[in-house]
């Protein structure tokens, strides 16, 4: 295995993974141990170039320093990437030897499941290092929790964009409809939103128009719908300077990491008056279930409920004072994030 650190001036360590016995082509990033180990979930894609698979790690690396410190976990951030296609090139052989890379890390970054991995996969990976989590029979699969985070999160925002968290008759734009968004999907059904959904799968579609009564759209025609709700819960970046002037919603919230490409575009959504709900808030369910697991704890039932309903009760802090002092609420919500990062430093 040859094992190569990246010089990254804003992170602490960037390493670059390869095991070609294992066709294992791997990125680590940990962003900040400030409060606590670099954590963040390992997801496998089939990058287009080394570029883009390196852009996509310092990224969600970063988000996951905002993500965790906003949750109040004591917890930095990390993240992990694996290059390659997980239907076709994921084997226990490359996952093994992913568990040996975590492990030369020493504990300073703590890997889970995201995009492309399973409980299972996290199990494979176990046998080669003690610093995972999401492990079957322990935190397991995060996506309902996440769902549920974003769900409360939404509920949040709507009572600062139209007086109200009921989301009754609300139209919603659901974009993917992987492990979360179906979860989610479900929870805005019972809540009598009206769902208009797009993903690459045509079976996660079925199901929907199906359980939901949703109406399919395609993947590009998802950001001009008439609706009241955009919800991103596929791949980052989808807020930018050519989807934002189209969009035709009052407010953004979704369970993609990464939802602006860039800082501006956040700018871009206020000076339409969207109310954006910031990612790295909003998400943050998934990392709550796994932190216990991740830092060794136990807790009791009720303490899953209790940091959701945390997590909702700041994004309303946030979003109060964004509309308080004409801030975007992206630049907020950083602001908070930062000064709690830097107390821990």
């Amino acid at each position: 295995m040859h094992i190569t650190d990246l010089p990254i001036s804003t992170h602490e360590r960037v390493v670059f993974i390869e095991d070609l016995p294992g066709g294992l082509s791997a990125l680590i990033a940990i962003h900040s141990t400030a409060r606590g180990p670099g954590a963040g979930g390992l997801r496998m894609r089939d990058y287009a170039d080394f570029d883009d698979a390196l852009t996509d790690v310092l990224r969600l690396s970063h988000g996951m320093t905002l993500k965790n410190a906003a949750a109040d976990l004591a917890l930095g951030g990390g993240k992990a990437v694996i290059i390659g296609n997980p239907a076709t090139q994921k084997t226990p052989e490359l996952l093994e030897a992913f568990g040996a890379a975590v492990e030369t890390l020493g504990g300073a970054y703590r890997t889970a499941e995201d995009m492309g991995m399973t409980p299972d996969d996290m199990a494979v990976i176990a046998r080669k290092t003690d610093y995972v989590a999401g492990l079957p029979g322990a935190s397991g699969d995060p996506s309902p929790i996440t769902a549920r985070g974003v769900f409360l999160s939404m509920k949040v925002a709507a009572k600062h964009r139209f007086g109200s968290e009921d989301l009754t008759g609300k139209r919603i734009a659901l974009q993917g409809l992987g492990h979360v968004g179906m979860h989610l999907a479900d929870m805005l059904h019972e809540a009598g939103a009206k769902l208009i959904v797009t993903d690459v799968n045509e079976e996660a579609l079925d199901e929907a128009v199906v359980s939901f009564n949703a109406k399919v759209v395609g993947l590009e025609e998802i950001y001009t719908q008439d609706v009241d709700i955009f919800a991103p819960c596929a791949l980052g970046a989808v807020l930018n300077e050519k989807t934002i002037p189209v969009l035709t919603c009052k407010m953004v919230c979704g369970a993609a990491n990464n939802l602006l490409a860039t800082p501006e575009d956040g700018a871009r959504l206020a000076a339409r008056d969207i109310l954006y709900a910031p990612d790295f808030v909003a998400n943050g369910g998934g990392i709550i279930n796994a932190a216990p697991e991740i830092l060794g704890e136990t807790h009791g039932p009720d303490w899953l409920e209790d940091k959701l309903q945390a997590l909702a009760s700041n994004l309303d802090a946030i979003l109060t004072q964004a509309l308080d002092t004409d801030v975007p609420p992206h630049e907020v919500a950083e602001q908070l994030v930062d000064a709690k990062v830097a107390l821990a430093a």
